[in-house]
């Protein structure tokens, strides 16, 4: 069932990003710090008539890879002892209903459905079972990733760092618990078709075990994301698909896909 929590977006306007508060059908402005102190003033519009941003400015973006079995099984890889990090751009975020722009180096480009955490306040060497204390909120995102790049190249750069390929939002979900977190839903449709449908309970590594791991390498600051894995079922995208990642109870990003204009 869908969590009685917050709801945050970042939106557009002709003086620059505003962060908002869903309530119902319409957004009230944010006024102060959402990642500190602040209150929700007056209307901005009706959520249907926004335009939304990802619901996050992050410094990074950390990816897990073979967080779910079945996923790493499909590729014939190992599943890590220790969590395999790689990092996508921040120029890589679009927002829902935004498209996902298929390069033209790439003749393979696929999904892969996500759980993403948003980290709440600075953090360095925390340990997991204090992590999730510095968790502002969780949301959906797509990692997109151009697989035909992925296996030529031998690492993970441009196969995942294209422009476009990172998907993030609709909101992100504030309050919710690791509890609460532990055994959800993460499905991709496209074009209504369901391809992937996997639970966050069958992650190796869970989110407070990544923010513990990854901040004992660096510094996560606040807005930064952590894409949590995928599960089983990637496959193509294709000029006119419509991609939508859901995460159970927290939303469903949707967004389109296009050729370079």
């Amino acid at each position: 069932m869908p969590f009685r929590l917050i709801r945050l977006i970042r939106y557009a306007t002709s003086g620059g990003p505003r962060w908002g508060i869903v309530e119902g059908d319409v957004v009230r402005e944010i006024l102060g710090d959402p990642f500190g102190q602040w209150t929700a003033g007056a209307v901005a519009g009706k959520l249907a008539e926004l335009t939304l941003l990802p619901p996050a400015a992050p410094t990074k973006i950390l990816c897990v890879g073979r967080n779910y079995p079945a996923h790493a099984a499909e590729h014939g890889a190992e599943v890590p002892a220790e969590p395999f990090l790689f990092f996508k751009p921040p120029s890589a975020l679009i927002g829902p209903n935004a498209s996902i722009v298929l390069p033209p180096q790439s003749e393979r480009v696929e999904y892969e459905a996500e759980l993403a955490v948003v980290i709440g306040r600075r953090c360095r060497w925390v340990r997991a079972e204090e992590a999730w204390a510095y968790v502002l909120g969780v949301t959906c995102a797509n990692d997109v990733t151009a697989r035909d790049l992925q296996r030529r190249d031998g690492q993970w750069t441009r196969a995942k760092g294209f422009d476009t390929f990172c998907p993030v939002g609709p909101w992100v979900v504030v309050g919710v618990s690791e509890e609460e977190m532990a055994d959800r839903a993460v499905i991709c449709r496209v074009n209504g078709e369901v391809r992937q449908h996997g639970r966050t309970s069958q992650m190796v590594f869970s989110p407070a075990a990544l923010i513990a791991y990854a901040s004992s390498v660096m510094t996560l600051e606040p807005g930064d994301l952590i894409l949590t894995g995928t599960p089983a079922g990637v496959g193509p995208l294709h000029e006119g698909d419509v991609v939508e990642v859901e995460v159970e109870g927290i939303g469903v990003l949707r967004n389109f896909v296009a050729c370079p204009s």
